[in-house]
Parts: C-alpha cells; structure tokens; sequence
C-alpha cells in the first residue's frame, strides 16, 4: 500500500519503516490481512456476507456463562434502550454550552442522585470511564487530601485494576503496596493493614464484595483503624440494594462500575465508573457536577456546577485530566433505576445472592471441587478450587456448551487451582444443571 508523505514522515517520528512494524505488538496469530469480501457487492450481499463472519461468535444468550470478574450479564428492560437511544440523548453528549441542553443535564442530575443515595455518600459526580480509571483518580485525590506519598490496596482487587492504579501512582510519584487478606474468609487482613499503615500513607482502598465475591463486614472497624486516613471503598453497585452501602461507614470516597444497570457487556466495554465522595472533599474530587439551581425567572434550571478539568480551569489548579465523561452510559443508569425501582432492584440482588448460594451448594458436591473456597457471605460471585487443572476443566466445559469462570491460577497462585465463577438473575435451573452435568463429566 502506497503511503502518503504525511504517513511517511510519521512513520520516521515514530523511528519505525513500516505500518506492520506499528503493530508489532498484536500478536500474529490474530492479525488478518483484511476482510475476504468480494468486490462490487450489493447492501444486502454484503449484510448477508458480514452475518455469516459474525456467525462464528458465540455470545452468552448462546450458551449459559458464568464469566463474571468485572462485567456482568444481567437483563436490560427494553425500556431502557428506547430511552438513552432518543437523539436528544444521544446527540447532546458533553456540550461546551451545557445549560442549553437541559434534558441532558437532568439525566445526569438524577444520575447523580441514584448514586449518592445508593452508596450513602454526599456527592457522586458525572461519572468517569470505569471502576479502574475511578481507583486511579482516588488514589491521586487521596494524595491531595492527606498529603501522603503512600498508598495501600487491598490485594483482593482484579489484575487490570491494580494494573491502572500503578500507572496513575507512577506518574505522580506515589508508592503503592498490597494489603493481604484473609485465608480463609477473603475479607481485609486487618493485621497486616495495621503493619503497613505507616505515617506517609494517604490511604486504604478495598472493595465489597471483593475480587472474590465475599462481602467485607468489617468495614466500621477497617475505619477506626485508618483514623484520619482516607478510607477508599469499592462496591458492586446492585449489591447495595441489600447490603448496607460503605457511606455509612464513614467512607471518604466511593467507586464502582454502573455497568451492572442497563450497560450490556459489550465484549467489556464501554463501562461507566462511579466515583463519590464526602461534602468536604468535593474541591478535591475529579471530573464534573450538575446541579440544580434557578433562571432569571425564577425557574428551576440545571447546569454544570463544578467543572475541574483541565480542559475548563488553569492546568495547574485541575483536579484530573479526564477530558470526556460516560455521559450517554449515565443516562442508561438512570434509565434503568428508574424503570426497574426500588422494589424491583431488591428483587434483582435478592436474586443473584439466591442463585449464587444455590450453584456453590450444587458445585460443592461434585467430586473432586471445594465451593466457595471462602467462608464469607458472597453475593453473585465465588472461587472455586479443584482438583484438576482449571484450564483442562474450562476446555472441557466449552466442548459441552458451557462457559465457565475466570481462571484464577496465574493472578492469585496461592489459591492453586483455582476459577472465579459468578451466576446472575439470567441463569435458570437449566442453565445450572447444564454446568454441574459438564463437571460431573470430568475424569
């Protein structure tokens, strides 16, 4: 392929030859020399030629999955399409006159409000990209409010999480350890966050339910512990319509992922991070507020209320360089909330704690298989130890039309063999009978 003098100039910036030495890094065995589609064919041909390639993938609606480790299946109302689907959602996204797009505006404004009243916290912004990119912002804000050049995590948190708060730590010069947890229950090591908890710690992030799926009940003495620290607390948001929320704990900043309501998986992306925080540390906070206020006329009215972007304030007084937010992914969370209800979220959670006591007590009594390795209340999601090597039983269990849990040996090779398994409100009887039968089938 001919390239121009822009794209060759670019290539000899980058101190590379060619465009295939630019994606040396994907590995060869997925690269493909374009797709194989016949020249000159008609919208319908090609529509017909493009189902066929997709055909090949399977999707969890095909068979039963119990993949869970950071995205979720759950259902969507249709509801919840119809509404963030309409132009005047979709369109307005993060205007740089926002007050002239006051439906947007509200949506977000309810978002906001659903959120700080799940998590039992003053504030919760306009969103950020993930429950990653949220860890990372926390960590920095925790610098900002203690001054501290030491921040703990807990080590029952998910790889890619750990892997972003290193990158955000690293740029602002800030050293990162591990917390342990316990071997039996997987909740916080409480002796071992008190060993590490030397003065230059800004603070101490763990989550509940955790990595591992147990829920932490020791989250008002984690807090007593930290004293003045900053306590940073990650949650599943569905599970907070049963369990109490860590803002009445005392927690200082709260994150998590809203993809659990109304964001489909999306091969795990794109996901909306949550990300809340106490009255007064709300200078600190990143990312952007809409409040409610009143016109000239007297008339409520919504607008952008706090806006501590780099792109909107001097660089040197942002908060976060986050130029974008999940704004049409906050209109889907207030959508759903809205659609589903207090009464109705209840039911959903009440459900995957059900489903998962269910599939843990049946795993369990298959041979050679300890569920749930840990003895902690769990609520959608549980390690499973075996036997036999987690790799030969997911192998087995994708040949009988399964999909199995996250393998767990290679990040955790303490637990040995090991696979996250996590089971929502899509999983029926059927679906459950269909897994057992796969392992009761391994040799």
């Amino acid at each position: 392929m001919a390239l121009s003098e822009c794209s060759l100039e670019m290539l000899q910036r980058l101190g590379i030859k060619s465009v295939d030495e630019l994606f040396r890094d994907v590995p060869k065995e997925i690269r493909i020399d374009g797709l194989k589609i016949a020249d000159g064919l008609s919208e319908l041909e090609l529509k017909r030629e493009m189902a066929a390639m997709m055909a090949i993938n399977i999707a969890a609606s095909d068979m039963p999955s119990f993949l869970g480790a950071g995205v979720y299946n759950h259902f969507i109302p249709s509801a919840v399409k119809a509404i963030a689907s309409r132009s005047e959602f979709v369109t307005s996204y993060t205007p740089y006159q926002p007050e002239i797009s006051q439906g947007m505006l509200q949506a977000l404004f309810e978002y906001q409000s659903f959120m700080a009243e799940l998590l039992a916290i003053d504030v919760v912004n306009s969103s950020m990209y993930d429950a990653s990119n949220s860890l990372g912002e926390a960590i920095l804000m925790s610098h900002r409010i203690t001054g501290g050049k030491r921040f703990l995590l807990s080590r029952a948190i998910s790889p890619e999480k750990k892997a972003v708060a290193r990158t955000y730590a690293k740029g602002a010069d800030i050293e990162l350890d591990e917390v342990g947890y316990d071997p039996v229950s997987g909740q916080v090591d409480l002796g071992d966050l008190k060993a590490k908890l030397v003065p230059e710690v800004s603070g101490f992030y763990f989550e509940t339910p955790n990595y591992f799926g147990p829920l932490e009940t020791r989250a008002a003495e984690i807090r007593g512990i930290l004293g003045t620290k900053t306590m940073v607390v990650g949650v599943n948001p569905m599970a907070l319509a049963l369990v109490r929320p860590p803002g009445e704990f005392g927690a200082d900043i709260i994150i998590g992922d809203g993809q659990v309501f109304g964001v489909p998986m999306d091969f795990g992306g794109p996901m909306i991070g949550i990300f809340g925080c106490k009255t007064e540390h709300v200078r600190k906070m990143p990312g952007r507020l809409i409040g409610l206020t009143v016109d000239s006329e007297g008339k409520p009215a919504f607008c952008m209320t706090l806006q501590t972007r780099e792109q909107n304030i001097r660089r040197s007084k942002a908060t976060s360089n986050i130029c974008t937010n999940e704004a049409l992914l906050g209109v889907v969370v207030a959508a759903y909330l809205s659609v589903v209800g207090r009464s109705g979220l209840r039911r959903i959670a009440s459900r995957n704690i059900e489903n998962m006591d269910l599939l843990a007590k049946r795993i369990s009594r298959v041979s050679g298989f300890v569920a749930p390795h840990f003895k902690s209340a769990h609520f959608n999601e549980f390690v499973v130890t075996s036997k036999a090597d987690p790799a030969e039983i997911h192998s087995h269990l994708l040949s009988n039309g399964v999909h199995g849990g996250h393998i767990l040996k290679h990040e955790f090779p303490e637990l040995g063999n090991a696979a996250l398994y996590a089971t929502t409100e899509m999983h029926t009887k059927a679906d459950h009978d269909k897994l057992i039968e796969a392992l009761e089938g391994i040799r």
